[in-house]
């Protein structure tokens, strides 16, 4: 079955290589990735901060997070583009609230 989906919907953040690693230690479990050409830097999976707040797999009306990719979200018939765009600010909300971080829309929204 396809569902209508932009891919990859958040950017996976950078932090400074000292707040990723310290956030690491508070949530086991964190991918941390080091950019060997970066080394002050480290990219934080944006996908598991994601699921870690309870949203991969929901859904609110037709628009939803996949439930196999927590990046993704999806359109399952006939959300709008502001429904898509409330359930993105959600998300958002709740990995600042939970983590500190503010995810990026990788998607151009138009």
């Amino acid at each position: 079955v396809q569902i209508g989906n932009a891919g990859s919907f958040f950017r996976n953040p950078v932090l400074s290589a000292s707040a990723g690693w310290a956030l690491a230690a508070l949530h086991p479990g964190l991918p941390v990735y080091a950019d060997p050409s970066s080394p002050d830097q480290v990219k934080i999976a944006a996908g598991w901060l994601i699921e870690r707040c309870g949203w991969k797999g929901r859904r609110r009306g037709d628009a939803g997070v996949h439930r196999d990719h927590a990046l993704v979200l999806v359109n399952h018939g006939s959300a709008s583009g502001q429904a898509i765009g409330a359930l993105a600010r959600d998300i958002q909300s709740s990995v600042a609230e939970r983590f500190g971080i503010q995810l990026e829309p990788e998607v151009v929204i138009v």
